[in-house]
């Protein structure tokens, strides 16, 4: 991945230059660093240009490869050279290793000039069409055009949108995936004969990547007019399509569109005569979506099928109008539940299933080699699936590649993907937009390309965790294998032993670790260039015996740059002071003292199993940190290692400790944390120094307070402030309900979780406090409160309210029955009242018109038990149900029976019906 390793290359590069490392020994060496980093410049801006323009993928292929070959070589070097020149011994090594590096660098330099040049001067084919992929693709869209299944909602959609009574030209988009259906739905429209007769031109334009304006134009044309002229010009075929389409209501079908280029260029062609014209385009890219639809009516989300439709599109395909046979149906749904509702991907299977034969020892054999037989599947789907790869912006295809390590049908944390991706260096830093706003970029686009789908959202609305469909997870672990970007050992495409099994570049490993590490000693008579080992175990732990021999051997990764070993449990201690070009660490690491010589550190996620210990003072010397998260360890006092002048983690960004004695002090020397979480707060009594050091944290957007359990009383100061908090989290803390006065005045905050937080029976909010910006409230083990009260006035924005275990509450303010902007409720394991408060909010807001609220409440076990025993006493008529019950049919009064003039009609002791 030429893009990528360029990147990767540029990135040490340029850390060498800014910090003025004194690593470049002599002026030569910096000379032939600051050539080597332009002529990189010069490629990556060669690359997004040429990927632009190019409309022959082959040919771009090669010619990645060869770049991303001659990068990958000079960056070994180059790693190779600082990791001689920082373990030098003594003044003699390192002045030899200096050099060495100096002489590598000339012949990096060299290698970089000659290939800009030959780059340079590359023609690419502008006329390929990739007809092979578009065949293959128009084979494929005929397949699913005579398919209809699962499409109702989408298609009575499309239907209100033609019929709308706006004269004005309506553009309708659908949005999805390659494969899902876009082509089949706008296909049904287009053949109905009764939408049709609504319209007096008709034409059906074909896109697909690279836009052809006189393609589109001889469709146009022959669609409407009959016309089909090769001889005439652009011009005269404009005139006829004009004139052929003017005064006329037509419906024209643009499939495939891939750019809002070509839909500007497209869009002057059809014009807006205010007679019920009506266009409809399907893309895979959302923003060409958003682009070309008209403001009325959004874009229509394509989705995946259910199972159940995904079972009926696979027996309309293989069975046609016969029913499957019933020794069948249990081994077929099983195989079908592996497509997640691609219709694609079901088409293809019961074409397969169809030429092997509908028997069921055929069939039993499929399901017993799902994984080799979904590998055929991606082969046949390959030509539709990659086209949405191959045409990625350069700086995606890394990203996207990288997905596929994560295991299959797993939610992936967003924030780890994104985490990831900085730390391999995949992310292009610019001057105005950190990286992680860059990577959230990112991922916000592969969405937009249907890439990777949104699961669940945090509550202030961005994604929490996506996942990826297996096909294109398949499609990431291939193509990742052949670029050399990442390894996944013990997939189904990828064997376990390989010849370059030392070049693999970045290794992410599975439960089987063992194995791997086993046969790798063997293999290394070569240099290990492996720059990243990341361990996936899905929460399961590595912790085993059997592994004790074998960590020792990641100390042979000398060019190791991203080490994410947490799962395995094992203690790095002693491994990690020979890893010197570490930038990312998540790991067990018992004697922290070993990171001190780790320069090119950025994150650092650690943990300790024995006593509290420190990390090396030398943190503070380390400007390149943005993250520590760390557990059962203190930062340690900066005062212990400043001579005359105070020292600055003016880079860190995140950061996630133990309280501590000089907490204040820590807080004072890392201005520009944005993220902050504090564990056992107020241990030493450091409540109100730190929380006055707040104010000093400008970038601060997120805090988190976890206070001692020990119930001891804390007071928010009048003056805490905290200018652009956004998301702010209070546990354990006991503070009064008066202190909600104090956060009200933050004027940015829009997420407040208190669990445990707040102590009192009585909780007020008077028409002076005021929320202005909240959206999320989340009230959580607030054990003794009785009475909230709250002005109509206090939460103007709020959106989500959530309150959990609040036994003893008498019910929700009505207050919250005019917030219009409510979205949703949750009440979780609190009294019935405040159920029924709930509900009650839930009529008020219908009456005002916001049919949008949505309101979940979940009951007790306990209480769903004693339910259900109160259900059986009535049954058996000990008890009688009152006269008033709630909405929801459970009781709410009960009236007890007399049973003392109850009889039995048996003469024994015995627990039998009892009689009135």
């Amino acid at each position: 991945m030429a893009y990528a390793c360029i990147s990767s290359l540029m990135q040490t590069l340029q850390q060498l230059l800014q910090s003025k490392s004194s690593l470049i020994c002599e002026s030569p060496i910096q000379q032939h660093v600051e050539s080597s980093y332009q002529s990189l410049c010069a490629l990556q801006v060669f690359l997004e240009d040429t990927t632009n323009e190019a409309n022959d993928i082959e040919n771009l292929k090669i010619l990645e490869k060869k770049i991303k070959d001659v990068v990958y070589k000079a960056e070994d070097r180059v790693d190779s050279c600082l990791t001689n020149m920082i373990l030098a011994d003594n003044e003699d090594d390192r002045e030899k290793a200096c050099k060495f590096f100096n002489e590598e660098l000339q012949q990096v330099e060299t290698e970089f000039d000659s290939l800009r040049k030959e780059v340079m001067v590359i023609e690419f084919n502008k006329r390929g069409s990739k007809s092979t992929e578009l065949a293959a693709t128009t084979s494929f869209s005929s397949i699913e055009e005579t398919t209809y299944v699962g499409m109702k909602k989408d298609y009575k959609a499309i239907l209100n949108c033609l019929n709308a009574q706006t004269k004005e030209l309506i553009v309708i988009s659908l949005v999805g995936m390659g494969g899902i259906g876009k082509t089949t739905l706008a296909r049904k429209v287009f053949d109905n004969s009764t939408i049709r007769d609504r319209f007096e031109k008709h034409a059906w334009v074909t896109i697909s990547e690279q836009y052809n304006k006189r393609q589109m134009l001889l469709e146009v044309a022959s669609s409407i007019s009959g016309i089909n002229n090769q001889e005439m010009s652009n011009d005269e075929l404009m005139v006829i399509v004009y004139r052929s389409l003017k005064g006329r209501r037509f419906l024209i079908v643009i499939d495939d569109l891939w750019s809002t280029d070509a839909w500007d260029q497209m869009r002057r062609i059809f014009q807006n005569d205010n007679n019920k014209s009506r266009i409809i385009l399907t893309t895979r890219l959302k923003h060409v979506a958003d682009y070309a639809s008209s403001p009325d009516f959004p874009p229509r989300e394509v989705s995946f099928l259910s199972f159940k439709d995904s079972w009926k599109l696979f027996t309309k395909k293989l069975f046609k109008k016969d029913r499957c046979p019933p020794q069948l149906r249990k081994i077929g749904k099983h195989i079908i539940q592996q497509c997640q509702g691609l219709p694609l991907s079901i088409i293809v299977i019961a074409g397969l299933l169809g030429k092997i034969g509908v028997t069921y020892d055929n069939w039993k054999k499929i399901e017993e080699n799902l994984k080799s037989f979904h590998g055929s599947v991606l082969e046949q789907c390959q030509a539709i699936l990659s086209l949405s790869y191959n045409y990625l912006p350069p700086y995606l295809k890394a990203c996207f590649l990288y997905i596929g390590g994560f295991p299959e049908d797993m939610e992936i944390r967003v924030s780890k993907m994104m985490s990831s991706w900085i730390a391999e260096q995949f992310i292009k830093a610019t001057s105005d937009k950190r990286l992680e706003v860059v990577a959230e970029e990112y991922v916000q686009e592969l969405m937009d390309r249907s890439l990777i789908l949104g699961k669940t959202r945090k509550p202030n609305g961005r994604f929490k965790t996506c996942k990826i469909h297996d096909l294109l997870r398949q499609l990431c672990i291939r193509e990742a294998q052949i670029q050399n970007v990442v390894h996944f050992p013990y997939s189904d495409h990828v064997p376990t032993y390989s010849d370059d099994i030392n070049d693999r570049r970045r290794v992410m490993i599975p439960f089987l670790i063992e194995d791997y590490f086993c046969d790798h000693p063997s293999q290394m008579s070569g240099k290990i260039t492996t720059r990243s080992l990341i361990f996936i175990g899905a929460g399961r732990s590595y912790l085993v015996p059997e592994i004790n021999h074998w960590p020792d051997s990641i100390s042979d990764f000398k060019l190791l740059k991203v080490l994410d070993a947490r799962e395995i449990g094992y203690d790095f201690s002693h491994i990690i002071p020979q890893l010197v070009h570490l930038r990312y660490v998540d790991a067990r690491i018992q004697d922290p003292s070993s990171l001190a010589k780790l320069c090119n550190l950025q994150t650092i996620i650690i943990y300790s199993r024995i006593n509290i210990v420190q990390l090396p003072v030398e943190i503070w010397t380390m400007s390149e940190i943005k993250h520590v998260i760390i557990e059962q360890m203190d930062m340690p006092n900066p005062l212990s290692i400043e001579e005359q002048q105070p020292l600055f983690l003016n880079n860190l960004q995140t950061l996630a400790l133990d309280s501590s004695p000089f907490l204040a002090e820590i807080l004072k020397r890392t201005p520009n944390v944005d993220k902050l979480k504090i564990r056992a707060a107020n241990t030493h009594n450091e409540w109100s120094d730190f929380v006055d050091c707040l104010i000093n944290l400008q970038r601060l957007e997120k805090l988190s307070i976890t206070a001692t359990e020990d119930n001891s009383p804390h007071i928010l100061s009048s003056v805490f402030c905290a200018p652009n908090l956004k998301h702010l989290r209070l546990a354990e803390t006991s503070l009064p309900w008066e202190d909600m006065a104090v956060l009200a005045n933050l004027p940015n905050l829009e997420m407040l979780k208190a669990d445990r937080a707040f102590m009192g029976t009585y909780w007020d909010l008077n028409e002076d406090v005021v929320f202005q910006k909240l959206k999320y409230l989340r009230i959580k083990r607030a054990d003794d409160l009785e009475m909230w009260e709250a002005a109509s006035d206090s939460f103007p924005m709020l959106e989500q309210l959530v309150l959990q275990h609040l036994e003893e509450l008498e019910d929700i303010p009505q207050s919250f029955g005019e917030i219009m902007t409510l979205k949703l409720v949750q009440v979780k394991y609190c009294s019935p009242t405040v159920d029924d408060s709930a509900r009650n909010i839930l009529e008020d807001q219908q009456s005002w018109g916001n049919c949008e609220l949505q309101i979940i409440i979940v009951r007790s076990p306990i209480e769903v038990v004693a339910e259900e025993y109160l259900q059986d006493l009535t049954d058996t008529s000990l008890m009688l149900a009152g006269t008033v019950q709630r909405a929801n049919s459970h009781f709410k009064l009960l009236k007890v029976l007399d049973v003392s003039s109850c009889y039995c009609d048996c003469d024994c002791d015995c627990s039998c019906v009892i009689h009135i």
